[in-house]
């Protein structure tokens, strides 16, 4: 059957971006709620910040590559139910810890390395997915899609958050993106695309299979380019996000009662820069080309995060909102553009290894960055720490700038 003309007509893609739409608001609850509970709540420092990060991501540097060729060898669309399901569970299940006034930092420590676990065969899955939903001249629409949606998330979702942290409690916050996880899983068992996957037969050794997915990226200087500069951003960012609320209030005047509201505020009107790069990164790509666009989308991030540094007691809120909405545009154009190449790039029978590898090797550096900050925070200071890993993520754009990737103009054919 033909694919339609515009994914608005695509029954099946619908079903996914309402679904994750709901999703992606809701986790923009737990996103503010988990760090205002560890820090207000249980008196979290910057070592007990650095390890509650990593421990949320340590999954895709321990697991991702065996995921990859575990997501290929099956379809993809019930590891995602599967997926929300299970994280919405976890996420209930802080919630009623939460309401019984029974949580511990190594409970969150737990449940935050579970949910990890569950996200990396999400992610992963979830990558590999749609180009088997949609056709290949529909990747970019459709990434650009699910993203302004995100985006529309990101603006709505934490200054809602905020509101309810500080009228009801963290709580009620995570209850909510508990039923997002839900609401979901539901809409995905409706769709009926049929999936295709290898048969036992022409399957290699496990271990075969991982190194297959690996040479995929290293063997293509565009994807390992783009591996390193997405690495390096994740590196220096997750350092300095590790300590931010720690900082806001140490250096920037925030208290525990404006915490939650202001930074649900600060994430919301940021996330609109998020939502204008949404809707322009295909566009940028049609007139800058697709490899301009992504060095671009790049280097305009690391200028973006160097707003932090200027920011005082007296100008915090307004410097810090357009930090974000500069970072948050060039994310999206970034992202956009960079994972509908790699999609084109890749045989779809290979998606969910290169998913894998692309998440080990960007994901990867992601806990090893909220430990670098939990430890310089402790060593040499919230206010240095922030410093060191704002000028280290200025560097990430050299690795796509000095790459193939800079002079493709359109998308390329995929490639055996």
């Amino acid at each position: 059957m033909a694919a339609p003309a515009t994914l608005w007509r695509h029954r099946d893609f619908m079903l996914l971006w309402i679904g994750q739409s709901v999703s992606v608001f809701g986790n923009q609850f737990t996103a503010l709620a988990l760090p205002i509970i560890a820090i207000l709540a249980l008196g979290a420092g910057a070592a007990e910040m650095g390890i509650l990060g990593a421990a949320g991501t340590a999954a895709f540097p321990l697991i991702g590559l065996f995921v990859g060729v575990w997501v290929d060898r099956h379809r993809r669309r019930p590891v995602l139910i599967a997926g929300d399901l299970g994280r919405g569970i976890i996420v209930g299940v802080v919630a009623l810890l939460a309401f019984a006034s029974l949580l511990q930092m190594w409970i969150l420590y737990v449940l935050s390395f579970l949910t990890g676990v569950l996200t990396v065969f999400f992610d992963v899955a979830y990558m590999a997915y749609l180009p088997s939903l949609v056709s290949r001249r529909q990747l970019v629409e459709g990434n650009s899609k699910l993203e302004t949606t995100n985006s529309l998330s990101a603006v709505a979702g934490p200054g809602l958050a905020g509101a309810v942290i500080r009228i009801l409690s963290v709580g009620w916050a995570m209850v909510f993106d508990a039923f997002s996880f839900f609401f979901a899983a539901a809409m995905m068992t409706g769709i009926r695309t049929p999936e295709t996957v290898t048969s036992p037969a022409e399957r290699k050794h496990v271990w075969a299979e991982m190194r297959e997915g690996l040479a995929v990226v290293f063997r293509d200087r565009r994807l390992w380019s783009i591996a390193g500069c997405t690495a390096t951003a994740n590196l220096f960012a997750n350092a300095t996000f590790a300590i931010l609320f720690l900082y806001a209030k140490s250096d920037l005047g925030f208290t525990d009662e404006t915490l939650a509201p202001a930074f649900g505020v600060i994430f919301s009107v940021g996330a609109i820069g998020g939502l204008l790069g949404a809707v322009t990164a295909g566009r940028l790509a049609r007139r800058l080309g697709i490899g301009a666009t992504i060095v671009l989308g790049s280097l305009i991030g690391g200028v973006a995060a160097v707003g932090i540094l200027f920011a005082t007691p007296a100008t915090a809120f307004v410097v810090l909102v357009g930090t974000f909405a500069l970072l948050n545009f060039s994310i999206l154009v970034y992202n956009i553009n960079q994972v509908s190449l790699r999609q084109a790039l890749v045989p779809v029978r290979l998606q969910g290894r290169l998913n894998a590898t692309m998440r080990f090797l960007v994901w990867g550096t992601v806990p090893l960055g909220s430990l670098l900050g939990g430890i310089l925070g402790v060593v040499i200071g919230l206010r240095a720490t922030v410093v060191v890993t704002v000028i280290g993520g200025l560097f990430a754009f050299a690795w796509v700038l000095f790459s193939p990737v800079r002079s493709l103009r359109e998308m390329p054919a995929p490639s055996e």
